[in-house]
């Protein structure tokens, strides 16, 4: 019993050495593979029930693994849509093929790098077939609210190369300077006007005409202008002038501590305003254009800051405005918290759609796939999605792929031991035969 059992027991183990090997041999075969996890192979006893002053050999049990939360090294690379993950968390794919058919259910699987490029349909895939998966945006940037325990919030991330951009312009800061002699006495009364461009919802250029007009008095100076504002995109009078769309009297402090600033704004006609009211607090008006509301910034009361009444020259010392013409994308690129920029040549960036991050609660109980790609097994539990940067999951990097787990020296010192264990449990076979063919000799 005991000879028979040790030629088992040596059998197992050469069979639990090939498995050893098998995973040795894997991961050095994919040392160079980025993302690439190792598998380890678990030796295990197993226990026979002996007699007393008898043993039997049990033998050995053997359990291979993949360690899918070990992560490997970053290195930087030249393409911005290589993502690597730095932290805990996995990037959403799905296959090409399920996005080809558009059934709308795409399955979801699991990664920590990927070299996504835009395809022929705009979907950023990887070379093995991953398409990347995202939450859109709203139109004014925002992620919306979505399930984080299922895939339905996710579409696959589809950029349009060709897609235009322009941001409206829905405030303009304006400092200008009125000449104080204007208001005096004898004064000719002319009055003085300033073109601002802007941009409407479509991209499209207007203008804003101001127009300040002096209020001359009899005697003295009267410190007071009357500031229209007309749209060039407003709806045309018979006259073919456009509409007036803020019509304000301007009236500034002539103090000695004070003089040259703001003293009050109020409408022109109080019993038939044109235009918002003025803040006192932030020095805003909101006018109405073609595009919608406009807050235009003239300076608080009694600062040196937007419209002034000083010396004799009228000066606009700055204009400042938001908003863009229409231009092209030049780039796209994804930030640490997901989220995928497009870049355009009038210096702005979108935000088209948000990479979420995967977490599950074991990480290596994920069914192991091809490409470096996981699934969700019922050993691994449930998934939950969180933002890259909150939670438990880390970051998203750009420029970047994961290189591979596989420590090579590790590796080859592990070759040579499972070697010569190999070669010691032939040679336990051996010596069992020897021993066998003695007894069969016995008989001789």
């Amino acid at each position: 019993m005991t000879i028979s059992s040790s030629l088992n027991a040596s059998v197992a183990g050469l069979a639990a050495n090939a498995s050893r090997l098998a995973t040795i041999s894997d991961n050095i075969s994919n040392s160079s593979t980025y993302g690439y996890k190792r598998a380890v192979t678990d030796f295990e006893s197993m226990v026979i029930e002996s007699g007393q002053g008898t043993y039997s050999a049990g033998g050995v049990r053997v359990t291979s693994s993949r360690l899918i939360d070990e992560r490997g090294a970053l290195v930087s690379t030249s393409n911005p849509t290589d993502l690597a993950v730095r932290g805990r968390g996995m990037l959403p794919v799905t296959t090409e093929a399920s996005v080809a058919i558009d059934n709308g259910e795409n399955p979801l699987f699991l990664t920590t790098t990927g070299s996504f490029r835009t395809d022929a349909q705009g979907y950023l895939r990887s070379p093995g077939g991953m398409v990347l998966l995202g939450v859109p945006a709203e139109p004014d940037g925002t992620i919306p609210n979505y399930p984080r325990d299922s895939v339905d919030g996710l579409v696959p991330i589809q950029i349009n190369a060709n897609q235009f951009a322009g941001e409206p312009t829905t405030n303009i800061d304006l400092s200008v300077n009125l000449p104080a002699t204007s208001t005096r006495e004898g004064a000719a009364g002319d009055a003085e006007t300033l073109s601002i461009e802007y941009f409407d919802n479509l991209g499209a250029s207007s203008n804003l005409l101001f127009t300040f007009t002096p209020t001359v008095p009899a005697t003295g100076a009267s410190n007071e202008w009357t500031m229209v504002i007309q749209d060039s995109e407003s709806d045309v009078d018979a006259d073919d002038v456009p509409d007036i769309i803020g019509e304000y009297t301007l009236t500034f402090d002539d103090s000695r501590g004070g003089g040259g600033t703001l003293a009050s704004v109020d409408f022109s006609d109080p019993l038939a305003p044109v235009g918002g009211a003025y803040d006192t607090t932030s020095g805003v008006i909101t006018v109405d254009v073609n595009g919608g509301p406009m807050d235009i910034n003239i300076g608080e009361l009694g600062s040196s800051l937007g419209l002034t009444q000083l010396s004799d020259a009228f000066a606009p010392v700055a204009i400042s405005k938001n908003g863009t013409p229409v231009g092209s994308l030049t780039s796209i690129e994804v930030d640490e918290n997901g989220f995928v920029r497009a870049s355009f040549d009038i210096g702005i960036n979108r935000v088209l759609y948000q990479i979420p991050l995967v977490d599950v609660p074991n990480v290596n109980g994920l069914e192991t796939l091809d490409q470096q790609v996981y699934s969700v097994t019922p050993d691994s539990g449930t998934f939950f999605m969180w933002d890259a940067g909150d939670g438990p999951t880390g970051d998203i990097v750009g420029y970047a792929r994961e290189e591979s787990a596989t420590d090579v020296a590790g590796e080859l010192t592990e070759l040579i031991q499972t070697q010569r264990a190999y070669s010691s449990n032939a040679k336990v076979i051996q010596t069992v035969d020897e021993m066998l063919q003695e007894t069969t000799n016995i008989k001789r």
